[in-house]
């Protein structure tokens, strides 16, 4: 894995994060709020076109349990991922890194997709949207199923806008129960760069039948 430390001592930015994802690497904090860059080889990407929800999520998504929404509380699904999770008091996401994110968001290239239950936000994912390809960054989930509804409807999302690459950095037990796999990093550069030369939009008119209860 490459790993450098941030270069300057100014705040990260939004233009930042731009440069940063176009060319392969992305943030994370150090426990002590120092940013490094990482570039993972192999690199974690999981295929839209051959994602299916799990046989255990069909029923909850039939049911239509939770609310799905974008945007409306970008800021707070951040802070919940930043949230310690149980016996962890540690986390990657600095206030730094959330107010970058935020800016980002502004501009219109990051995205939340959140998941209600009688109007409380509990379960939701972020993550950054350039060209053709979209960088999950990360879940979480206050009630079971949260946080797969999210993602279930994500990969709705980008399959109806043919994104061509979902990047979700680190192989891990929680991305691997969606498909994740491993691939060298010289081949996710490829895919990056055919990805960014793609124009997809995360969200317009024609999604809102995704969304309706």
């Amino acid at each position: 894995m490459s790993v450098s430390p941030k270069i300057n001592t100014n705040k990260l930015t939004a233009d930042d994060l731009i440069y940063g994802y176009m060319n392969g690497i992305f943030p994370m904090a150090d426990t002590d709020g120092t940013l490094y860059w990482y570039s993972p080889d192999p690199r974690a990407i999981i295929p839209i076109d051959t994602y299916k929800p799990p046989k255990s999520l069909r029923p909850v998504l039939n049911k239509k349990t939770f609310e799905v929404r974008i945007n409306t509380d970008f800021e707070g699904v951040m802070r919940n991922c930043a949230a310690a999770r149980k016996g962890d008091d540690e986390t990657w996401i600095s206030e730094e890194i959330i107010e970058a994110y935020c800016e980002l968001h502004q501009m219109g290239l990051a995205y939340s997709v959140e998941t209600y239950i009688e109007n409380r936000l509990v379960g939701g994912l972020y993550g950054v949207s350039i060209g053709g390809a979209f960088f999950g960054e990360s879940m979480f989930y206050k009630v079971p199923d949260g946080s797969k509804v999210a993602f279930h409807y994500l990969m709705e999302i980008l399959k109806c806008q043919e994104f061509e690459l979902l990047d979700t950095q680190f192989i891990n037990d929680n991305v691997r129960r969606f498909g994740a796999i491993e691939i060298p990093r010289g081949e996710y550069v490829k895919a990056l760069k055919k990805s960014l030369e793609k124009r997809c939009l995360f969200t317009e008119s024609s999604l809102e039948h995704l969304f309706r209860v």
